[in-house]
């Protein structure tokens, strides 16, 4: 593929211009926030439909720090062009997530092992039976290892992507009774196009809010003041 190329028209980096590792999350201005904070000589390589994108360094390691927007179309999309047409193998998502587990606080981490899903996304596969998407366990192993030496509130278990957040008849005790640490938008999507490219992914998530006791963070902190999962994240590069 020509290094002139710009292989898609929802990313507007050319070929080469986004390295082989990209830390995605949600909120495009995380994405910038982080790589401001941690990359050195940080290039700006993706503005189109305001999904800011970097590329710079970290301890001389290429790395891209990307948004991926809101639900599993948007982070589907993304990470399907970055997998299929940009050369990238291994993606983590740092994002907010709500406990569903009684032992989980804002502020803590949660390692994605797994995600359930309420979506039909794996149904393009056309499979004979129910997928169940899991991260890559090197990086989910290397993960635990880098919390544990940080010192930090975390736990390793199942999430779900859900498809809405604003659901018109909630019941969370079935997720709550099979086990399942909290709910997010996207982690699910993000294991299912990882799996069907033959690349690696992982979900590291920090606990956002609480659908037990309803603690909450501000949209500001949210974006800013997230930067354990971040640092892990790092760790992996």
């Amino acid at each position: 593929m020509s290094t002139n190329n710009t292989p898609t028209p929802h990313i507007g980096a050319k070929y080469g211009e986004i390295a082989e590792t990209v830390i995605m999350a949600g909120d495009p201005l995380r994405a910038r926030f982080m790589a401001e904070k941690y990359l050195e000589n940080p290039v700006c390589i993706n503005e189109v439909r305001g999904m800011l994108g970097y590329t710079g360094t970290y301890n001389g390691k290429r790395v891209t720090m990307m948004g991926h927007g809101m639900g599993m179309p948007s982070i589907g999309l993304y990470t399907y062009e970055l997998y299929h047409f940009y050369g990238v193998k291994t993606i983590i998502r740092v994002g907010s997530a709500g406990a569903y587990h009684k032992d989980l606080h804002l502020g803590d981490l949660v390692l994605a092992e797994g995600a359930c899903t309420d979506s039909n996304y794996a149904d393009q596969y056309e499979l004979d039976g129910m997928f169940a998407p899991i991260g890559d366990f090197n990086l989910l192993r290397r993960a635990a290892d880098t919390c544990e030496k940080m010192g930090l509130n975390y736990m390793v278990g199942n999430v779900v992507s859900s498809d809405l957040f604003y659901r018109e008849n909630p019941n969370t005790k079935g997720w709550i009774k099979m086990g399942v640490l909290a709910v997010e938008m996207e982690v699910a999507a993000l294991y299912m196009n990882a799996a069907r490219s033959g690349n690696r992914a992982l979900g590291i998530l920090t606990i956002s809010d609480h659908i037990l006791t309803g603690e909450k963070t501000t949209a500001e902190q949210r974006q800013t003041t997230f930067t354990n999962m971040m640092e892990v994240a790092l760790s992996l590069i």
